[in-house]
């Protein structure tokens, strides 16, 4: 049955006389605990954080005291205790809950302050099955939940960053805290407790390998409030879920402007994508403008690398992202700094390096620490109206595909590479996509549009413009192999590609039209092959 309220209006103000301090991070705890202990406060505490609260010399009452009952089972048993939970839950001007105070000995408790078991820690480093489970923390969310539904009378703390906050209201006001206050508290106490619970359900969905659970929620911690979204009159903010993936959410930001929602979007595309270049197969840049790519290759050095994917589209790149998979050197950002670029990701940074990007003091030079792996799994969710998509990551690789050759010509080991390099680049294009390379960087490339002929014709016009401006006798599409990240429904759109200059097509097959696919490549003595799989991207 549901509990009615009896509404009784909630005090404006509460003073703090009796507080419980149970923290797994003890950052500013002992600052704190001082601090309200000279307030004439009366500290409860639990474990650890009882004994360090003594060991600082601050008189300290442990909960056992309080429930009568001592810590059992290795502790996953102290604080579920009606006299915790009572002192908690009781309202303090309801005839009823005090008369039931008075008669079990339970005292009030007007402030929690409480942090959880390091659960998102011990997943980020892989901890086994037991020892994961072991830090899915019980007690605190309870206390936690308990304190926020009754902020009326209760101040809650989840945060060590919010000590400072709730030490200048007591100061300024006698001790006491205010019921707006008191609400904001509590507002972060449940988003606090439902991050953790989705980390937790959506870790169980990953070990048990449900790949639909019946329920997910996906929670974050923000990192920082953004200035707007991708347009002024959005507003945004940059959640972190945890995952300890090397990348824009993990990377250390060495110099620049804040982050923008856009550009967050732009790098992660960025790194992501030059992520499918292994370091050990040598450097490879990824250059993004708006989540698509403009230009992406290989090359012998880093500098090299750079100039290639910057030939295959130089008026896009003006404003982009771009991407490392090697340590940023000073010859590359040399280079890099003569083109007004928004953010630079690598996996890390000479400090020469860093002197050059620091002429430009509003660019962004993030440091990742590594490389995301491609192959790795994870969740990538939108929104809808009403509703919430999520699937797994894309961690398909054409590495280890069985490709298929289906023309009567099979393709030359150079045009197998450059295949592979464009459906590589192909994963990460916005659909239609229609992709051509050669030599290791992309030639042209054709994103988001809703026919493939269009995305093969508007790749080819940037080949185009890409070779009047270097130079060029043609366009690096004339020789190239193409890829399509989905299958061709049409002969049309191959036909597009071989009139730009394609020798070798690469797509995933499947259409009830293959056979007059295949025909057309046959016919202009192009090699084919089918992948198996697509690699939509909307």
């Amino acid at each position: 049955m549901a509990v009615v309220s009896k509404k009784i209006p909630a005090p404006d103000k509460v003073k703090i006389r009796t507080a419980l301090l149970s923290v797994s991070d003890k950052t500013g705890i002992i600052e704190l605990a001082t601090t309200l202990a000279s307030m004439g406060v009366k500290l409860l505490s639990t474990g650890g954080t009882a004994k360090a609260i003594a060991d600082a010399g601050l008189p300290v009452t442990d909960v056992s005291d309080v429930t009568k009952f001592p810590e059992i089972m290795d502790g996953r048993v102290k604080t579920l205790h009606p006299n915790v939970h009572g002192g908690l839950l009781a309202i303090r001007d309801d005839a009823d809950h005090v008369a039931a105070m008075e008669k079990h000995g339970i005292e009030g408790i007007d402030l929690s302050v409480i942090n959880l078991y390091p659960f998102e820690e011990v997943r980020a480093k892989g901890g086994d099955y037991p020892t994961t489970v072991e830090n899915i923390d019980i007690g605190g969310p309870a206390m936690i939940r308990a304190s926020a539904k009754n902020h009326a009378y209760v101040t809650v703390i989840t945060d060590p960053s919010d000590y400072g906050a709730l030490l200048d209201a007591l100061k300024a006001d006698d001790g006491q805290t205010t019921y707006a206050l008191r609400q904001k508290f509590a507002a972060k106490a449940y988003a606090r407790t439902a991050a953790y619970d989705a980390m937790i359900s959506n870790w169980f969905a990953d070990a048990l390998e449900i790949e639909a659970p019946d329920y997910r929620a996906i929670g974050g911690v923000l990192k920082e409030k953004m200035r707007y979204g991708e347009n002024p009159h959005q507003s945004a903010g940059f959640y972190l879920t945890g995952e300890k993936r090397p990348g824009v959410a993990t990377a250390t930001l060495l110099q620049g402007k804040q982050l923008s929602y856009n550009n967050i979007n732009d790098t992660d595309a960025a790194f992501e994508l030059v992520g499918e270049f292994p370091a050990s197969n040598g450097p490879a840049c990824a250059i993004i403008k708006h989540a698509n790519p403009c230009g992406v290759a290989t090359g012998e050095t880093m500098l090299e690398a750079y100039k290639k994917a910057l030939a295959c589209d130089s008026v896009s790149a003006f404003g982009g992202v771009i991407a490392l998979n090697l340590t940023l050197d000073a010859q590359t950002a040399e280079e890099i700094v003569k083109l007004f670029t928004e953010v630079i990701i690598a996996p890390d940074v000479t400090e020469e390096a860093k002197a050059i990007v620091a002429r430009k003091p509003n660019l962004r030079l993030l440091s990742a620490g590594g490389l995301p792996d491609p192959r790795s799994r994870g969740l990538a969710a939108k929104t809808v109206s009403g509703g919430l998509l999520v699937q797994s990551r894309d961690n398909g690789m054409v590495e280890d595909l069985d490709l298929k050759v289906v023309t009567k010509r099979a393709p030359t080991a150079q045009e197998l590479e450059d295949m592979k390099f464009a459906f590589k680049v192909a994963k990460h294009v916005k659909s239609n996509a229609v992709i051509y390379a050669k030599d290791g960087q992309t030639a042209g490339i054709g994103a988001g549009q809703m026919s493939r002929v269009d995305s093969a014709r508007i790749a080819a016009l940037k080949a185009e413009d890409a070779a009047k401006a270097l130079g060029l006798a043609e366009p690096l599409t004339k020789g190239s192999a193409v890829a399509s990240e989905a299958f061709y429904p049409f002969a049309d759109g191959l036909l597009a590609a071989i009139a730009a200059g394609a020798t070798a097509v690469i797509q995933p097959g499947g259409s009830m039209r293959d056979q007059e696919v295949i025909d057309a490549a046959n016919e202009h003595n192009v090699a084919m092959v089918f992948t198996g799989m697509r690699h939509f991207r909307h």
